[in-house]
């Protein structure tokens, strides 16, 4: 019996130590998880429109319309409607494309304007992930109200720059 009471000591023993070992091996490999948590939330934008001031073209002075209505063809929600913006108006552009045609009606007018562009992803931030940017190569528009249009950027990204400029 005392044989028994010492062949499980040991067994014990043994165990103890190998269940030690298991247990900081087992701490050892999830320590680095542990820190590479990011408790930061991505406070970031992600989504990088085209910037149009909205400019009188008789004075030059950027000029809020009585009301704007913008909405892209073949979009079924309306990016504003008869809405009385602050500057500067945002247009999306499609990620997936390299034209887009958006409907304008400032002030009851209707004109159309029409981006030709290129799109290239951006990394914003390991939080964040990805964004696509644009490069705006031609900006075609009609002239109902619609004086003219200024390219002041190009690049159209999520910096607060604006892109263009619509004398009305």
């Amino acid at each position: 019996m005392t044989k028994l009471i010492l062949y499980f000591r040991y067994f014990k023993k043994i165990m103890s130590r190998q269940l030690s070992v298991i247990l900081v091996l087992i701490f050892t490999a999830l320590l680095p998880g542990l820190n590479s948590c990011v408790d930061i939330s991505c406070t970031d934008e992600t989504t990088a429109f085209v910037k149009s001031g909205l400019y009188s073209y008789s004075s030059g002075a950027k000029t809020v319309p009585d009301s704007l209505t913008l909405y892209g063809e073949g979009m079924a929600v309306k990016v504003y409607e008869k809405a009385t913006i602050t500057q500067p108006a945002l247009i999306p552009l499609k990620d997936s494309a390299d034209y887009a045609k958006f409907i304008i009606k400032i002030n009851g007018i209707t004109d159309t304007i029409e981006f030709i562009y290129w799109s290239y992803p951006h990394l914003i931030s390991k939080e964040c992930g990805y964004s696509m940017f644009h490069t705006l190569d031609t900006v075609i528009f009609t002239r109902n109200n619609i004086d003219s249009l200024a390219r002041v950027d190009p690049n159209v990204t999520t910096q607060n720059v604006e892109n263009l400029r619509i004398y009305y």
